[in-house]
This record gives C-alpha cells, structure tokens and sequence, in this order.
C-alpha cells in the first residue's frame, strides 16, 4: 500500500480524496495555486506544496510541477480527482517514468476513451451502440455546414477532448452552426489544448444515463449500477441520482454488460464511467447510445456510494497498488436511493449568469469537509438525518472567495433514503438550510426541482429545465396554503421584535413609560405582493384572511436562520431578514418579501413610496464578471433583437450577450481582451 499520496487536484475533489487516505492511515500532500492559499483542503492535508499563480495553465495543468512536489514529498501515488490533469494520458507516462503510481486507469486506455473521436470508433468495434454522427477531421465553418445537413439538424457539436459541458454546441440550423463552430473549438482549446470538433445527431427528448464502471488489474470489471443525469443546463449535470426511476433490471443488466465489454477493450482498470443516451420516446429502454467514456471518478459519484455501500476512492487506491476487487458482480446491490444536488455560483434570477465573489456567510444544513473531515467518515452515507441521511461534499468556508479562476461549484448535497420520494424531500428540508450569502447560487433552483412535478413522477430528458422555465426562473411557486401560513410567520415575528422592543425600553406589563396602558397589537396588516392579508394572532395560532393556521415558528430577533412547524409535523427552514416593517423570508425555494403593519395602519399602506429601478434597457449591462472576448459591433451599428452583441467568457464558459430591441449604437465603452466587473456597462443604445 502507498505511504503518501499527492492530490493533484483542488476543492471539494481534493477534500474528499484526502478524507479517504486519511481513513486508510495515508498521509497526504496538497498542491496550492495562489488562489487557494487559505482553501480548506491546504489545511486537511498533512502537508502543502505551492506550485504557481491562480491560473489553472499556471499551475495545475502543470506537470512538472506536480512531479517536482511529489520528489520533493516523498509521494509515492498520485490521484487527480476530476478535471485538470485527469484524463491526460501523457501525464500517467511522466509520472511511471519517474515511479510514482497513478491512480486511475492505464494510459493506453486513457488515450483511447479520452479522444472522443477515437472512442467512438472503438466503442463501435466492440459492438457498442454508437450515436450516428462525423467523427473525422473538419475543416473549418463551411465544412461542419455540410456535415450537419447531411447527418439532419439537430445536431449536436462537440470539442474532441471536452468535458464537463464545456466545449457543447446544439444546433438547429445552419445559422446555428456558423454561430457557434468555432465558439466550440475556442472552447476545446483554452480548457483542453485540443481544438478538434466532431458532430453528431442529437438524439430529441433523451435521457442521459451512466453506468459505474470498476475493474482491478487482474481482469475483474463489474459494472455499480446507473446513475440518472438529464436534468442538465448547457450540458452541465445539475441533478443526479442513483438508481434511475426509469431503467429497468433489464435495461441496467444490459447496459452494464455492453459497458463493461468496451472496458474490457481497452484493459480497463480502476473507477471509470460510460455514459449513454436513451431516447426518451423509447419506452423499452432497448434504444441506448454510447456517448463517451469518462476515464475518473464522476463528480456524482457519492450517489452510487449511498446505494452500494462501496467507497469509491477507496477501491480506486487499492487497485492502483495491485489489490484485487473483493467483491464479484453479484455482490452488487441497490439499496434505497440517493440524490445529488450540485449547489453552484451562479444566479438563476439573472439567467443562470456565473457569479464570483466572497461568501459573507456558508452555512451548510450539516457540517462539510470543511467543518470536520472525520465527520462524514463515520457513515458513507453523511449524516443521519430522519428516516435517511444527509451528506455534504465541500471546499469552501465562510469568508473564502469562489475564483473566476476555477468551476462554479459550492459544494454538492446528498440526500439517501429507503424511496426517491424521501430522498427528494430530505433535499428540500436541506436546502431550506443551506445558507449562502455574498454571491448569486441556485439554492433556490434546485428546492424548486426537488417540488416539482415532472421531476417527482420521474419523467426526465436533458430539455428538462429549458422546457419547464423557458422565460428563467423566478422562484418556486408558493401556494395559497404557504402563503398564509407565511404571513402568519411574518406577523408573528413583527409582534415578538416589538415584544422585545418594549421590554428593553422598560414598557413592561403594558406601561409605555408614561402611565398608560399600551401594548403589541394581536392584529396584523401582511402585504405579500399585492395581496393584502389580515392576521390575527392567537395562543399557537393564527387566523389569516378567516383561515385558521396551527403551528409555530422559533424565530427571535437577530437570527438569520430558523425553523416553522405546521399542524402536520412537518419543519421548514427559514431565512429571514428584517429591514424597518418588511420581512424577507426564504423557504421551499423561494423569497417572500412582506410588508407587516399593525391593522389600524393598513389605511396609511398606499401612501409607502416605493423606489422605482433605474431605467437599463439601453445599456448592455455585463452580467457577470469576465473577460470580453469578442464585440460583434460597432458605434453606429443597426441592431436588431436576438443579434449577438458581445462575448463574455467566465469560468472557462463563453457567453453571448444578445439585443433585446431594435436599435442603433451610440458607444462602445469596453475593448476587446479586457476583464469587466459584473454590472460594468460594454455599450449603450439611442
């Protein structure tokens, strides 16, 4: 077994590999970039190596570097997470000339399921479904025309080394392609250092489907069961779970089977994912399609390990130092069923636009790698929590900053439990918890998955989120019944802050201060919107609009974070602000603001000023911060609606900016390479 393993990776990722060694009794070694200095996986690590600016071709994607650490560590093993390094076949090569042991698959297998194009053409020797597409060389924009029109739109366009979403273009017609070939091989270029593209057909209403591959170096591969990925945006996985509610024993026998057999073709060994596409139109699950293979662990992976009971990481390091798999195919089983949410930087309000910036406050529903390494050491799962458990994966801390340097992920929230049903809504009572604040995050997008109907019948494709918020997100719907309830809280809460005001000014027992007999009203003006509710507040009740609403809520003055009750039992977390007489709630995925007066007031409401916004809509405003990397006009440039403006790229992602309106430009005040601030103003319209 190795002594010292070096994390050539960052984030969460690094966190969770080093829990694992440390279980194992492993010490292990961080690499640091600038950017990281102070990031919570510098700190679990037994020791620290820095190795380069914040830029990941910097540092990361450095291998000598990484070699130069190990020497000068004593590592003898190296395991790369996901990303960066992962999947470059030439860095295994440098690192078993100098006899240091890669923990991942061979490079020759590497090199053959890493270069898209080849997989594919492998993946069809060894009898593998193969999506219909191109998979040579294309020349430039006229060329991959004429390849998509002969292949039939849609089609979609792929970076041959991309990964991750990146480097993924849909296309439905030509404009589309001319738009966005070479956007995809810009992609493919600044994240992978290979700007090849192939194109395929894209495959309508489809659910994306992977299956766990594991294989030690004496020829045993066993396939973990599925993973259910469609729900994506932009090609990214947002939400996983294991198993699918739409594979079927037989589909998952079949499937792993034909996985394991394209493993098997290339001496395959160590964690490995294969992924497929089904058409969801197929209701027999026989018409699935390999798309490619992704030699690393997955980012979802704890999901599979909620429900096989298997650690990952930890198989991954035994087979790298030449253990067999202790277990057979039929040892493989399912129990219960885990949910994965990936909590990003980003603004769902504003387009799902990535956003950077300091966390002013992180408080997870319960402790990350951050808080206690050990904690979530003691069960697979994370912890237990009602009739299931709750796990999170993190890399982050209250006070640290999330780079434009790096991906947008916060941390990933696992739920398990005996059904889906109960693992979703262990996801919701955590998000209901999951406090963020100083930058945009999607909390609020995923509560509002986690409720919603398509998702909890299980009928999923990739178009799941451009289907069902095609005008963005707004917010989860709240119900008459949640809304009532709401203005109880909100009433109940303005009585307890004047409560508490009295006392601390010496009005007690009804006396203002003055010999009069005062005290907080019982009777409640609530304006949520423009609906306008009357509350009166009783012993553990309340009465809303005649509505009779039984529970209670712990809030106190000061507190950000706190708990209701209904009649039913069941607990929803709350994040209140107060600001003067109105209250922001947030709960069940959305922000309720409330204007709370004593009844006698209501009469003076219409007469509150509101602040009406600035006037933007000749302004492209940037939306986050980034670089712009290409104006597609100029002063004096007609413009009109959906015509592409600008180029923002952040996180490695570009960004097309587009008119909203017909119009002319009056100036252009940003140039082309420069990094903008969210909010900066690139070019104003007549």
């Amino acid at each position: 077994m190795f002594s010292k393993i070096l994390i050539a990776n960052r984030g969460e990722i690094a966190c969770r590999v080093i829990q694992t060694a440390k279980k194992m009794g492993i010490a292990t070694v961080a690499i640091y970039s600038d950017a990281d200095r102070h990031a919570p996986f510098v700190k679990m690590a037994d020791e620290a190596i820095h190795i380069g600016p914040s830029p990941a071709a910097e540092s990361y994607l450095l291998p000598e570097k990484i070699i130069a650490a190990c020497k000068q560590t004593g590592a003898d093993a190296v395991h790369p997470g996901y990303g960066f390094l992962s999947e470059r076949a030439s860095f295994v090569e440098a690192l078993e000339a100098e006899d240091i042991a890669f923990i991942g698959p061979p490079a020759g297998a590497m090199a053959a399921m890493g270069d898209k194009i080849e997989s594919k053409k492998l993946a069809r020797e060894a009898g593998v479904n193969v999506v219909p597409g191109f998979v040579g060389e294309i020349r430039d924009t006229d060329h991959a025309v004429e390849i998509s029109e002969d292949i039939g739109y849609p089609v979609m366009m792929k970076a041959s080394a991309g990964g991750g979403g990146k480097g993924m273009r849909l296309a439905w017609s030509e404009k589309d392609v001319r738009e966005g070939f070479e956007a995809t091989k810009r992609e493919g270029l600044n994240s992978f250092g290979d700007d090849r593209v192939f194109i395929e057909k894209f495959i309508e209403n489809p659910r994306h489907i992977e299956i766990q591959i594991l294989g030690d170096k004496h020829g045993n591969i066993l396939y973990l069961n599925e993973r259910e990925c469609s729900i994506q945006r932009r090609h990214q996985k947002v939400v996983e779970e294991a198993p699918s509610p739409f594979v079927t024993d037989k589909m998952r026998k079949a499937m792993g089977e034909q996985c394991v057999a394209l493993a098997r073709a290339v001496d395959y060994h160590s964690a490995g994912t294969v992924e497929l596409i089904v058409s969801g139109a197929d209701k027999t699950g026989e018409s699935f399609y390999f798309l490619e293979m992704n030699t690393r662990l997955q980012v979802e992976h704890p999901v599979t390990e909620a429900i096989t009971g298997i650690d990952l990481v930890e198989q991954m390091i035994r087979v790298a130092a030449g253990e067999k798999l202790d277990m057979s195919q039929d040892d493989i089983g399912i129990d219960g069923w885990s949910i994965e949410n990936r909590v990003y930087a980003e603004d769902p309000y504003r387009g799902f636009l990535p956003s950077t910036g300091r966390l002013v406050h992180y408080s997870p529903p319960v402790p990350g790698w951050t808080d206690d390494g050990e904690v979530q050491g003691k069960a697979r799962r994370g912890v237990e929590h009602g009739v299931g458990s709750v796990r999170v994966d993190d890399g982050v801390f209250e006070g640290g900053e999330v780079s434009m340097f790096y991906d947008p992920m916060i941390a990933k929230l696992i739920t398990w439990a005996p059904t889906r049903d109960e693992a979703a809504d262990l996801q919701i009572e955590a998000l209901d918890s999951f406090r963020i604040e100083g930058l945009g995050h999607n909390v609020d997008f995923l509560s509002a998955i986690m409720q919603h109907e398509r998702f909890r019948s299980g009928e999923l494709t990739t178009g799941f989120i451009a289907e069902e918020y095609p005008e963005g997100f707004e917010g989860a719907p709240v119900g008459e019944e949640l809304q009532r309830m709401l203005a109880a809280i909100c009433a109940g809460n303005e009585f307890t802050w004047q409560s508490r005001a009295r006392r601390i000014s010496g009005q007690l027992d009804g006396d203002d201060g003055r010999g009069a007999v005062k005290r907080v009203t019982d009777e409640w003006l609530v304006k949520i919107g423009t609906t306008r509710h009357e509350v009166t507040l009783g012993d553990g009740h309340a009465i809303v609009d005649g509505h009779r609403i039984e529970g209670n809520c712990d809030w106190m003055p000061g507190m950000v974070q706190a708990t209701a009750t209904d009649e039913d039992g069941e607990k929803y977390g709350l994040i209140v602000h107060r600001d003067g007489p109105r209250f922001e709630i947030t709960t069940r995925g959305a922000t309720t603001r409330a204007l709370v007066l004593p009844l006698r007031l209501s009469d003076h409401e219409s007469l509150m000023i509101e602040k009406e916004p600035p006037d933007l809509s000749k302004m492209l405003i940037c939306p986050m911060p980034g670089m712009l990397v290409k104006l597609h006009v100029g002063e004096g440039d007609e413009v009109q609606p959906g015509q592409p403006l600008a180029t923002v790229e952040a996180m490695k992602m570009e960004n097309i900016l587009r008119a909203e309106k017909e119009g002319k430009i009056s100036k252009v005040n940003a140039e082309e390479g420069e990094s903008l601030a969210v909010d900066a103003v690139i070019l104003e319209l007549e």
